[in-house]
């Protein structure tokens, strides 16, 4: 098999979202292809997508290391060891965005990676270009928002995140985010609204979970509370059981303390920490 027709087949099976057999694919012309960045970069996606970080990871650091300069994999495999804080994945973005201005994913990568760096100025910079070379991409929408809301620009967030849901209706992880952002905007009836949405979309969430019970609580909506927090437990790791105990509490001592609870103790901690994680 040549190296075309092999990266054609993972392509294929990526997209049925069959990361097993990809991987099993991939490991089988690996001594063939070795010296084959996309081989690694793409057997990195596959490991990652079976949850397989740490191996993953050295797929994508022996992936930078021999030099690609194909945009898409410099930009994958560069936003791939961003998220455990590698010093190579700057210059990897940067050089992606550099070299392949015109293709939107690495001008949105590279601006993901410089907003949870702090650089807001030329993160904004980027993710503008990304905007307009794919207006229909949800995930360009989504990074735009969470720039605005790590600069405690609410509005301009949610209207941002909006777009992102329009787009992409079934992304439960944005409408968790729109929901915490529809907080700070003071619009408690819509974030309730989304944050139920976002955890019947991700049953296996279980933080969405108890923000969706907490705000249902908030604003009156006593059923869908206590259905929300019994979905949590159901769902409920050990780690987890001390947070489902307080949130019960708090729906059973009435709405001022649900709310209370989640404006001023749940929801702030809750939504800076998924605005800091990786694409």
């Amino acid at each position: 098999m040549d190296l075309e027709t092999l990266l054609a087949r993972v392509l294929s099976l990526g997209e049925d979202e069959d990361w097993a057999s990809a991987a099993d694919l991939l490991a089988e012309h690996l001594e063939e292809f070795d010296d084959e960045a996309a081989v690694h970069c793409w057997l990195g996606v596959a490991e990652r997508e079976l949850g397989m970080e740490g191996v993953a990871y050295e797929r994508f650091k022996r992936t930078l290391a021999l030099g690609p300069t194909d945009p898409y994999v410099l930009a994958t495999a560069g936003n791939a060891v961003a998220a455990f804080d590698d010093p190579e994945a700057e210059q990897a973005l940067r050089t992606a965005a550099l070299t392949a201005p015109d293709v939107p994913l690495t001008r949105l990568l590279y601006g993901a990676y410089l907003t949870r760096e702090g650089l807001f100025e030329e993160a904004g910079g980027e993710l503008l270009a990304a905007r307009a070379l794919d207006e229909d991409d949800p995930q360009i929408r989504y990074e735009l928002g969470v720039l605005y809301a790590l600069q405690e620009r609410y509005d301009e967030a949610a209207d941002t995140l909006a777009d992102a849901v329009r787009l992409d209706p079934e992304d439960a992880w944005t409408r968790a985010v729109f929901g915490l952002v529809l907080l700070e905007t003071d619009r408690p009836e819509e974030a309730a609204g989304e944050l139920v949405e976002a955890a019947r979309l991700d049953e296996q969430d279980v933080e969405a979970q108890l923000l969706a019970s907490l705000a249902s609580s908030a604003v009156g909506r006593d059923g869908i509370a206590y259905e929300m927090l019994e979905r949590a437990r159901q769902r409920a790791i050990e780690g987890d059981l001390q947070l489902i105990t307080a949130v019960e509490d708090r729906l059973d001592a009435g709405h001022p303390a649900a709310r209370t609870m989640l404006r001023e103790e749940v929801a702030p901690a809750l939504l800076r920490e998924r605005l800091y994680e990786r694409p």
